[in-house]
């Protein structure tokens, strides 16, 4: 591929499930032509020492660790959002921040500086599947779609403070541990509006730790092309105000209005050559892609992408 302004990795979301053995998993990342994995919150633990070792050694470069990775060693499941900082229960919301400080941790073994986070859930009914629904059969713009549309923006405005206390307090607690490991952590932007944080919650949370070197944004382009595609954000205007403080992005593609995960290009749901210009020189994209996507499609997503000048 050609040279890149930016850093273009695989998440191992994509083919973790498939590997048995660490190094298989690379050589495969490696045939594809990458150079840099994002070792995801879904890699089994038994896969870990052989990524360690690769790592080690120079045989691939690691962008990024998603949290949680190791995983909970009591969740059975690919579950990033086990447990939540904003969770209605003290001890869930320990048990997120010590797997976050071990994410930390695990980050400077892996030799990188940054950690993607989710951040958690308010507490307020949730309407995006509903509103998902209804856009899927045509009334996006119907007089049941604004008022409940509405009536969700209200809700979860309600429920904001309480959240981001919370969410701040948790943070308090893992960054003494990124300052002693130089880890910075990416608060990723989500697909859903009840997720923490929403357009207005991001840029509180930037603003309130505009000092702190160990915070940043991490956008998400298939996730906030779904809140675009349900009308509760414009995506150009979104990362326009968080590039200053990105960190990383992942990039995957949507098919209308909220099956993501797609191979890059595939869909034309997200308007990169447009998007991909605001997201400063240097910073990893991760190809975020779901394990439905065949070998070929990445094949020929990295193709057109490579073609199209796109990395």
């Amino acid at each position: 591929m050609p040279a890149s302004p930016h850093i273009l990795a695989l998440s191992t979301c994509w083919n973790s499930h498939r590997h048995t053995e660490g190094r298989a998993l690379v050589a495969e990342v490696i045939e594809l032509g990458f150079e840099w994995i994002e070792v995801s919150h879904g890699t089994k633990i038994s896969l870990l020492p052989d990524l360690l070792g690769a790592a080690e050694s120079g045989e691939i470069k690691i962008s990024s660790l998603h949290n949680f990775c190791p995983p909970p060693v009591e969740i059975m499941m690919d579950a990033p959002d086990a447990y939540e900082f904003t969770s209605a229960k003290a001890w869930e919301r320990q048990r997120a921040i010590a797997l976050t400080q071990k994410t930390v941790r695990m980050a400077r073994r892996f030799g990188t500086d940054r950690v993607v986070i989710h951040l958690g859930t308010a507490r307020v009914r949730g309407y995006t599947a509903k509103l998902e629904a209804l856009a899927m059969a045509g009334q996006l713009y119907s007089r049941e779609y604004s008022d409940l549309k509405l009536k969700f923006v209200m809700e979860r405005e309600k429920a904001s403070a309480k959240a981001l206390d919370q969410v701040r307090a948790a943070l308090d607690q893992v960054l003494p541990v990124c300052e002693e490991e130089k880890v910075r952590l990416g608060i990723e932007t989500r697909s859903h509006y009840e997720q923490v944080p929403t357009e207005r919650e991001m840029a509180i949370l930037l603003e309130h730790y505009k000092d702190c070197p160990w915070i940043g944004s991490w956008h998400d382009f298939g996730h906030v092309q779904r809140q675009a595609n349900l009308a509760l954000l414009d995506h150009g205007l979104y990362l326009d105000q968080i590039a200053p403080r990105l960190i990383g992005c992942h990039v995957h593609d949507v098919k209308w209005p909220m099956r993501d995960h797609r191979a890059p290009l595939s869909t034309g749901g997200v308007n990169f050559g447009q998007l991909l210009p605001k997201v400063p020189e240097g910073l990893p994209l991760i190809w975020e892609l779901s394990p439905g996507n065949k070998r070929q499609d990445v094949e020929e997503a990295l193709i057109q992408w490579a073609g199209k000048s796109m990395a």
